[in-house]
């Protein structure tokens, strides 16, 4: 939907578009190299991928509903994705505490080193394309880029026109 004369009126059109055109870029240079890492690790795990196992790392064992809910994707998408990684043993379905007849998925010891190899290796990775850059240099981008996908998330979650009450 396109923005109202209101939201537009006080922002330069060239910034516009040259924020436009570096998130394009952005995109098409994460894209084409996933932002894999470096060494034998690079481009070794899918974005979805990483980020299904990442999410179960830092919360825990959950249901299909409540790791699509919490990457606000459908849970056939979640189903399709975690397949693989079930096949492969980087996850484990195992059955709710509470309800044996709910499966809950959990990293695996597997894949829990697996993730952290891939970790290690993004992490070499943003040292390498960040160096000369100061710490704040690095804190700001990295805060600044985390308001943009906020915003991005809540855009495609949230109302979609402004003045729209979220409720």
């Amino acid at each position: 939907m396109p923005l109202s004369q209101d939201m537009t009126s006080d922002l330069d059109p060239g910034f516009l578009d040259a924020l436009q055109h570096q998130v394009a870029l952005f995109a098409r240079r994460a894209e084409q190299t996933r932002l894999g890492g470096v060494g034998q690790v690079r481009n070794s795990m899918d974005r979805a991928a990483y980020l299904l196992l990442n999410r179960l790392d830092r919360e825990g064992p959950m249901g299909v509903k409540a790791l699509a809910a919490g990457m606000g994707i459908d849970s056939s998408t979640v189903t399709r994705q975690v397949a693989p990684l079930v096949d492969t043993g980087l996850v484990k379905r195992t059955s709710h505490p509470e309800d044996g007849r709910a499966v809950v998925l959990q990293l695996s010891p597997r894949g829990q080193a697996r993730l952290e190899e891939v970790r290690s290796s993004r992490r070499e990775l943003m040292a390498q394309v960040t160096e000369g850059w100061t710490q704040e240099d690095r804190e700001s981008f990295c805060t600044l880029l985390t308001r943009f996908n906020s915003a991005l998330s809540h855009r495609a979650t949230g109302p979609q026109e402004p003045g729209v009450p979220t409720s």
